[in-house]
This record gives C-alpha cells, structure tokens and sequence, in this order.
C-alpha cells in the first residue's frame, strides 16, 4: 500500500469496468449476452444448471474480507448454496487466510481459491460480485465503503461501525452506489424471534409499552497491551490489521481476538456487541427502524431509553427471565416485548414463550438457533438477485446502531442524555457529542 496516499484517498481504486457493475451485473451482463448470441452452443449440462445444478455463469461470485471464527461460520453457511462460489480470501493475517482457503478448496474439492494478504486485491476483481466483511470491529465501517465504491454487494459482521458518525457514513455510501447490504445481525431471519417482533407489530400484544433488550455487562475501556517486536508482514502486516485504528504498538494477542474492549479497536463498552442483535430485534419490534429513543439513562447495569411515542427501551443483562410468571432461561441474546394486554420473550435456544400460549400455537413451523446465519444468508443471496433491501440493510443497521451508541454514552457519562435522531447528535451535550466523531488513520481514510 502506497503510504504516500493523501487522508483524502481512497487506497482501492476501482478498476475500468467495475464502475459498470452499478447499472447491471456481472450475472446480468452474461445473460444478456448470451441471448444476443446467433450461433448454437454445444455445452455440457453442469454449465447450463441442469441435474438440479445452478449454472456457474448465473452464480453469485464471493470474496471475503478478515474472515475469522464467525466470518468462517457465516462463509459455512454460504458454501452450502448452490447458486453462489466462493473464489478468493484476502486477510493481513497468513494463519487465517490460509485456514479459510483451505476450508474451501475441502468443500469444492479443488485448489482454487485465492489468497491475498490486501484486500484491494478482492474488491479489484471484477468477476467478484459480494464480499462477505468479519474483520474486526475497526474496519466492518470503512472496508464496507470501500467496498460499495468498488461495486461490490456486502455482508457484513455486526457491530457494523463504531460509532454514530460510522453508522451515518456507512448507510449513505451504500445507498449512494445502490449496493445491496446485509448486516450480520441473523436473528431477524430466525423463526421465533421473528414471530415475536410479528406479534407485537401486529398488535396482538396491545399497546406496546415497553421492549426489553439482553446486553452485555458493560466495561470501561481496557489498558492497551505492552508493546511487542512486530513480526514478519508476509505472516502478519500490523499496519494493514489496524487499519483505520488509531496507532498502537503491535502485541500478539490484539491478533488472537484479545483487541475487544480496547478503545479504538472496539465498539462501544460492549453495547453494541450484544446491541446489534437485541436493540435491533426491539426497534423492529417497536417500528422504529427509521428513528431511535430520545432519552437515555443508565442506572446501574440497566439502560433504559424512551421513544417520542413514550415506549421504554430496556436494555439489561443477558440471561433474564420473566418476571411475575417464571419459566426456564430461553438463551443468549434474549428480547421481551410487554403489551397491555400479553407479552412475549424469546431467545437463542429456538424457544419462545408468552402469557398467552394461543398466540403462539402452530406458529412456529421450523427452528433454527439464534446464532445460526442459514437465513439470513439466503435472504442476502435473493436481495442481490432482486436488487430488493435485506431484512438488515444498511438504514435498519444505522438507527438501531446508534441507539446502542447513545445508550453507551449514557452510561459512560453516567446520566441522562438527550438524543436527536435527525440530526444524529446530542443537542447541548459537548462531552456526549465528542464520542460522536471518529478519525480514521491515513491512508485508510475514505
């Protein structure tokens, strides 16, 4: 990578046609040229689709981008379906690029798979139609931009920025390229959270008067680690792992998954982490994907936020059960919605519960845990076919992001704050408002 980059660069330049790919795809290039075509084809079957088979030319072409432990559960899930192809990983780090390439030369029984230790060599591939993005919290934000500019469709792991500037920045440049984008936040693709959110839409609960969110307990930010020698950058490049991230001195550990709860490296004293699932499921719930709480207070290990219509926000920790009528843990990542007249819990152990069991009878026709990706994946693949939103695109990621960016502040700052969701600021606040702003480091600026 060229140091000398201005802060205003942009370190992956699309190539000549990849500009194209925002009117058409690759996919629909090649239909279309294959029905201008006059001449017969004699073809084998496989590459027409035929035997139950999806033609390659009709296959969604995939790269990934830092694809650690989950970005290596969420590239499972895609390699299950046929009308996609995984072709190529880039990673700074050798171990884990050459784990997923090796993952994926096992499932498709060959050698093909590429390995890059730049991301710039994905997003300048124009035969690749998708990324799938499971970095570090420090660059889900900046390499999704890149990503959009370059023409590529995103899957990205949650939290998707790290902080409210982020989420503003994100959302815009992929509605500005029209890029199809899914957050990794799965669990609105799962059965019984999804019936859940239904029913309190839909009013089978009553009035809504408040939705409960499962977090994280939240921490101050950690001490950073003791400086280290930094190794070989054909095994590990420190620089290009940090990213946007402000500077620090390399230690091995940051590299093992030791960067969470380090400022600058992670989102948010743990909010948004546990957030990204659990507030979003009670925005969805509470149908406000398009706005946030306007007031949020944390008192002890609970935050509680309070939206224009007067609905309560609670956000506590993981692992709660009903109050008045007890029953057993439902899992991680738990969301109850309390309506005047009924309420409904759910969690990730494919299990739901209600005050009312009529509600939820015949319901449920299948099951899948919380943190299974299966769906959520097929609904990315049909979008970009479609052209259609995600069930988590990048407007639904933006307010549900910062309510958990708000609620942090909150807590950081240990009173009330005020939020307005229009101008995405903290109106009088200056200590709130200084946690708004994020710089990245040059050249990995946008």
């Amino acid at each position: 990578m060229d140091s000398t980059l201005s802060s205003n660069s942009y370190p992956y330049p699309m190539s000549a046609s990849s500009s194209a790919i925002k009117t058409g795809t690759r996919r629909n290039f090649l239909k279309k040229s294959a029905l201008a075509a006059t001449f017969p084809l004699i073809v084998p079957s496989s590459v027409l689709g035929l035997g139950g088979s999806t033609a390659p030319s009709n296959r969604i072409v995939l790269g990934g981008i830092g694809l650690g432990k989950r970005g290596r559960k969420v590239l499972s899930r895609f390699l299950t379906e046929s009308d996609c192809h995984f072709v190529g990983i880039a990673d700074p780090q050798k171990l884990r690029r050459t784990h997923v390439k090796n993952t994926v030369d096992r499932a498709y029984q060959n050698r093909d798979c590429a390995s890059y230790g730049d991301m710039g060599d994905i997003l300048t591939r124009d035969d690749i139609d998708a990324v799938i993005i499971a970095t570090g919290d420090r660059w889900h934000t900046t390499a999704s931009i890149y990503a959009a500019r370059a023409g590529k469709d995103i899957y990205c792991e949650k939290p998707c920025a790290m902080n409210i500037q982020e989420c503003r920045e994100l959302d815009e440049e992929i509605l500005k390229h029209d890029r199809v984008f899914q957050a990794g936040t799965q669990r609105r693709s799962v059965p019984n959270f999804m019936l859940a959110a239904d029913l309190a839409r839909s009013g089978q609960l009553g009035k809504l008067t408040a939705v409960h969110a499962g977090i994280l307990e939240l921490q101050h930010y950690l001490e950073p680690l003791p400086g280290e020698p930094e190794p070989d950058p054909a095994e590990i490049n420190w620089d290009k792992w940090l990213g946007p991230a402000p500077w620090r001195p390399y230690n091995q550990k940051y590299c093992e998954g030791g960067w969470r709860n380090h400022a600058g490296l992670y989102a948010g004293n743990r909010l948004p982490e546990w957030g990204a699932h659990t507030v979003d499921l009670c925005q969805w719930a509470a149908g406000a994907d398009g706005t946030t709480p306007l007031q949020f207070e944390a008192e002890g290990t609970t935050i509680e936020g309070t939206y224009a219509n007067g609905l309560k926000l609670v956000m506590r920790l993981s692992g709660f059960k009903n109050e008045g009528d007890w029953i057993e843990e439902l899992g991680t990542c738990p969301v109850r919605f309390e309506g005047e007249e009924n309420w409904v819990e759910a969690g990730d152990y494919e299990r739901i519960e209600s005050s009312d069991p009529q509600l939820l009878a015949g319901k449920i026709t299948d099951s899948l845990p919380g943190t299974d990706p299966a769906n959520h994946v097929r609904n990315f693949l049909d979008c970009i076919r479609s052209r259609q939103k995600t069930v988590c695109n990048s407007t639904v990621a933006r307010y549900g992001h910062m309510a958990s960016f708000a609620a942090a502040a909150s807590w950081r700052l240990a009173r009330k704050v005020t939020f307005d969701p229009i101008t995405e600021t903290f109106p009088g606040d200056e200590d709130a408002n200084q946690m708004i702003n994020y710089e990245r480091r040059t050249p990995y600026t946008i």
